[in-house]
């Protein structure tokens, strides 16, 4: 399934529940779809990236690439850049309320990581890691 598709799959899902926002579980949930495609692609194991949400970040470049399909997935990259305005945008329209705060404050504060790197790759495994070293408790991902 291309990442669009897949990507307005969970819109609708997530619209089905009529709510405003998706609750932490939800979010979890529905990152599980994106999480077993961008495994499959970037030829990861459940051991290398299973964790990263709890901190567990894995420097090996296929790691390094499985987070960057997730934020592609998500639309967060745009012509080969972290969006930081795309990034806001998805906070808004997924995040529950009780953590948009929070994940906009990570976002701002890790926002020019992309900077010391060239490879997207690179950049969005450095920012996914920046992002959670900045709230941990607050911190969700595929």
């Amino acid at each position: 399934m291309d990442r669009r598709r897949l990507f307005w799959l969970l819109i609708a899902m997530f619209l089905a529940t009529g709510s405003d926002a998706m609750s932490r579980q939800q979010l979890k949930n529905s990152g599980k779809m994106l999480k077993k495609n961008c495994m499959k692609k970037n030829d990861v194991t459940e051991d290398q990236v299973g964790t990263i949400d709890k901190g567990k970040f894995v420097e090996d470049k296929k790691v390094m690439c499985y987070i960057a399909c997730i934020y592609e997935m998500t639309n967060v990259i745009k012509n080969n850049k972290l969006s930081y305005e795309s990034s806001i945008k998805q906070i808004d329209l997924m995040y529950p309320p009780d953590l948009k705060d929070s994940a906009k404050a990570a976002v701002e504060h890790c926002k020019d990581i992309q900077k010391k790197y060239k490879d997207i790759c690179e950049a969005s495994f450095y920012a996914a890691k920046c992002m959670y070293e900045f709230k941990p408790e607050d911190f969700i991902f595929a």
